[in-house]
């Protein structure tokens, strides 16, 4: 019952609240253009209650997610209604009867008010209290290659500096991943600093999870510090506190969690001794890997503690304001190049979060995570709204303006006939597209997947 409540509160506020920003902004610039606006509505479907002010009624309707602006003389989908004779022509506040440049504001005004909203939030994460993994906006310098993995296959080694990945030169371990991700099964250029030398590899992430993208099977360099200990287990046992930098396990350097449970793996259950740096001082610890049962097929030697070391930033708003600028141009150009990939069929389209799959992680934020955490999060789906809808598809934002601007460049309305049509036809292919990405988030759910 409280899971259900989780995901409902999630939803509202997620989902509710960015589609409503987003019709606000069409609100807003149809108010000051000269629009009438005959509803506006917080939720779908029936009225249960609301106000009425001039020309608008401002109402409260059943499903509270997002929101719908209603303007005169056009429906849901920005086409005509019908009107009499007597009536048509006569009405200045009708949305038709406005020039196409304002027509053409009001349209980019939803998108615009979503990439604002993201703007400003992840402004107020970056202010406050931005809890980020150890070297995120760091230079990419491996730590760890996985044996076998395609990093391992590709010859990166630790310490190796990636210089390019792609077309992205001098990435941040962030923009290293991010180009992972969205690339499985496809050869990636890679050039990498090796002390004096660059060499020039190629890398190819294979697909990988539920949503089937890029892995590599590398790790950042970075301190081995020990963030979490599982009472009662081998590491605890021995001494291990949270905050100890391990250095070395029976000699050899460990930099990274996987790394050590890889490590243990081939120790069968012996001691090992643990190099550990507390403070100014180095302790040598002996602990005795447990085996354990990770699935009823799997078992595997664990000491109970994982490192996942994290920075805090509180930045001036000014630069906050910057950075925030700087991930919003990073996470769109991202999105754009992740929808050119699906449409060329080399990503797949289990990479795609739907409806579902949002409210699922809109619910794990209300009950698991912070306040900044839910923020950022906001951010990031209110930016991806913005762009979806910026998409250049009739019955989207970005179709009306697409229209709007041929219409421009012919001086004239193109056919309200073919209008209709490519209405319709959009329609149809999003309802599919809808169905396809719902499904997608149903088998992600099921278990195995």
């Amino acid at each position: 019952m409280m899971s259900a409540f989780y995901y409902l509160s999630g939803a509202v506020i997620v989902l509710g609240v960015m589609i409503l920003v987003h019709e606000f902004g069409h609100f807003a610039a149809a108010k000051l253009l000269g629009v009438r606006v005959e509803v506006f509505s917080i939720g779908f479907g029936k009225r249960l209650f609301g106000i009425k002010r001039g020309d608008t009624d401002y109402r409260i309707s059943a499903l509270p997610l997002g929101g719908y602006v209603k303007m005169t003389g056009v429906n849901a989908i920005e086409m005509p209604e019908e009107r009499t004779v007597a009536d048509a022509g006569n009405d200045a506040g009708e949305f038709l009867k406005h020039p196409r440049w304002q027509r053409l504001i009001i349209a980019v005004a939803g998108p615009v008010a979503n990439i604002v909203m993201a703007v400003l939030l992840l402004t107020t994460v970056f202010a406050l209290h931005h809890e980020v993994p150890y070297g995120l906006y760091e230079p990419a310098v491996v730590g760890w290659c996985l044996p076998g993995s395609p990093a391992a296959a590709a010859g990166l080694q630790e310490g190796d500096r990636i210089l390019q990945i792609g077309e992205a030169r001098n990435p941040t371990w962030q923009d290293a991943m991010n180009k992972v991700l969205i690339n499985p099964n496809e050869p990636l250029a890679v050039r990498v600093q090796r002390g004096a030398e660059v060499l020039p590899l190629t890398i190819v992430p294979k697909a990988d999870g539920r949503s089937q993208t890029g892995d590599v099977g590398w790790f950042q360099q970075r301190p081995f510090v020990v963030t979490w200990l599982e009472k009662g287990w081998p590491a605890a046992l021995a001494g291990l506190r949270i905050g100890d930098e391990i250095v070395s396990a029976d000699g050899k350097p460990i930099h990274a969690t996987e790394q050590m449970a890889d490590y243990l793996q081939s120790t069968k259950g012996k001691a090992v001794v643990l190099e550990v740096r507390r403070n100014s001082q180095t302790l040598m610890l002996s602990v005795t890997p447990k085996l354990i049962a990770l699935d009823p097929h799997t078992e595997a030697y664990r000491i109970g503690f994982a490192s996942r070391p994290i920075q805090v930033e509180k930045l001036p708003i000014g630069e906050a304001f910057q950075r925030s600028v700087g991930e919003c141009k990073k996470l769109s150009g991202l999105v754009f190049e992740l929808i050119g990939r699906m449409a060329e069929r080399k990503v797949s389209v289990k990479q795609m979060s739907g409806p579902i799959e949002i409210v699922r992680l809109s619910g794990e934020m209300v009950r698991e995570r912070s306040l900044n955490d839910m923020l950022g999060f906001m951010a990031m789906i209110s930016l991806q709204l913005g762009l979806f809808n910026l998409l250049p598809i009739p019955i989207l934002d970005g179709g009306l303006i697409a229209m709007l601007l041929v219409e421009s460049v012919m001086r004239r309305d193109i056919n309200e006939a073919i209008k209709i049509r490519l209405y319709q036809a959009a329609f149809v292919c999003l309802v599919l597209f809808a169905g396809m990405v719902i499904f997608n988030d149903v088998v992600k759910m099921l278990p195995g997947q």
